[in-house]
């Protein structure tokens, strides 16, 4: 029946929460994420990514000892601290989003699409609560911690809100390299199916991670960052 609700012990799914969550993670919404591949651009160029499969290996090595690693965590820690209106532990979230990035470009694809996703979402979907927190850092949160506040404040359940956060992640990568290597849509699609399982392990992951013992294992990601920043010929930001 349309409009029933189930709870599930943190928040609440509905047919209507789960419009949101599509809606916002779909790469239809306006965060600008199509322009950014996390320094895949140079695995590409470089030889380290040729295939679907081995474009899957680095989607996934981004997942769980990279970026995805900790941005799970903090996509967490924010809902949480927003279910719980605790400023304090919602600041020491975004604060360790700004500074758990391991290059320049990196750190600008976390806070270009942060901004941009609470711009949309105050102007599309306003709640007063996700609009007093934007005020206090005037519009500017990493993203992983903006959408983990905005889901929280919205009612949507963390568990199904942290799955779809990782897999939207994932995808934007697989989809940066069906451009970049070039691979056929298929090969994509077979690249994303590969990834169900380590998205699901990933979130189950960042849902018991303590912040206190959080890092990445992942130098080589950080590294082709780097690189990208100085790479000759580059059709993304990251």
């Amino acid at each position: 029946m349309m409009g029933t609700t189930t709870i599930t012990g943190m928040g609440m799914t509905t047919e209507h929460a789960l419009y949101r969550l599509m809606t916002w993670l779909s790469p239809a919404y306006p965060v600008g994420a199509f322009s950014y591949s996390h320094g895949l651009e140079y695995a590409v160029e470089v030889g380290q990514v040729t295939t679907g499969a081995s474009l899957a290996d680095w989607v996934t090595a981004v997942l769980e000892s990279g970026a995805g690693r900790v941005d799970g965590a903090l996509f967490a820690a924010a809902w949480r601290a927003m279910d719980a209106g605790d400023d304090a532990a919602f600041d020491a979230a975004a604060e360790l989003a700004v500074a758990w990035r391991g290059s320049a470009e990196t750190a600008l694809e976390s806070t270009a699409q942060g901004a941009a996703f609470v711009a949309v979402t105050r102007a599309a979907w306003p709640e007063p609560r996700f609009e007093r927190l934007a005020a206090r850092y005037d519009g500017a949160l990493p993203l992983a911690v903006a959408v983990g506040a905005a889901c929280a404040l919205h009612g949507l359940a963390l568990p199904a809100s942290l799955v779809a956060y990782l897999q939207a992640f994932a995808a934007n990568l697989v989809s940066a390299g069906v451009r970049l290597v070039p691979l056929g849509q298929t090969d994509g699609q077979r690249a994303i199916a590969t990834l169900e399982p380590v998205v699901t392990r990933a979130a189950a992951v960042a849902l018991d991670a303590d912040l206190d013992d959080l890092g990445t294992s992942a130098p080589l990601l950080d590294l082709l960052s780097m690189q990208h920043e100085t790479q000759y010929t580059r059709l993304f930001r990251s």
